[in-house]
């Protein structure tokens, strides 16, 4: 890319606004790029978080033009209109500074779905058929790597902020699919209340926006027929 780039950040916390800063274009240049050459170049006071950059540990996550992206995968070439970028940091996230955000409440509320697994007291390895219908289940949705953009990008996050998120019912789906774990009734129990896979609107924005090509908006449905189930039966 040619030129240069008209670039938008976000700059303080809650109550900060936007600085624009001018950056030279590149070919396969990353949004990541971008914000690297405005802290290494421009300002280095610019706050903002990534590590591997190969699109692995997911700690880049940024709002881009309005939608919340992996900005190590993001090229500018995809995403800049008529040259111009606005960076801002994740939404439904507490802002700590520029583009960084606390994700504390995100993780907690992995806990509080019950996302730690709860092993048996056996000390032998487990045999689970790689086809069997439960461990196909896990399988599709145990690549979370919990960067925050489905969680970001949920509406019902932003209208409920008690709701558990896509990412931590995801997981929780995962764990209630793994025939090894022990706390599935109890993990059901935590994710059947108001702010649980009920509360859920099933807009698939999380879905959409999944970097790993994940489907959290299938695995809440999931755990809504669990719960259904599972209330019939007098368990819930």
């Amino acid at each position: 890319m040619a030129g240069s780039l008209e670039v938008s950040v976000w700059r303080g916390a809650a109550a900060g606004r936007f600085e624009t800063y001018s950056v030279p274009g590149r070919a396969n240049q990353t949004v990541l790029d971008v914000v690297t050459y405005i802290q290494r170049r421009v300002d280095p006071t610019l706050a903002y978080r990534f590590s591997c950059r190969v699109g692995m540990c997911g700690s880049c996550a940024m709002t881009v033009n309005g939608r919340a992206r992996w900005t190590c995968r993001t090229h500018v070439a995809a995403v800049a209109k008529g040259g111009r970028l606005r960076l801002a940091p994740l939404r439904n996230m507490e802002v700590i500074k520029d583009l960084v955000v606390d994700m504390e409440n995100f993780f907690a509320k992995q806990a509080r779905a019950g996302g730690a697994f709860r092993p048996g007291a056996g000390t032998g390895f487990a045999a689970i058929r790689p086809d069997s219908p439960k461990r196909k289940l896990a399988d599709a949705a145990i690549e979370c790597i919990g960067c925050g953009i489905c969680y970001a990008s949920c509406d019902v996050v932003a209208w409920n902020t008690d709701y558990l998120g896509p990412a931590a019912l995801n997981r929780a789906w995962s764990l209630l699919n793994d025939e090894r774990d022990l706390g599935g009734a109890e993990r059901l129990r935590a994710v059947a209340g108001d702010a649980g896979c009920h509360a859920c609107h099933t807009h698939e924005s999380c879905r959409e926006r999944c970097p790993k090509h994940l489907n959290p908006t299938a695995s809440i449905a999931g755990l809504k027929r669990a719960a259904v189930l599972a209330a019939l039966k007098g368990d819930l």
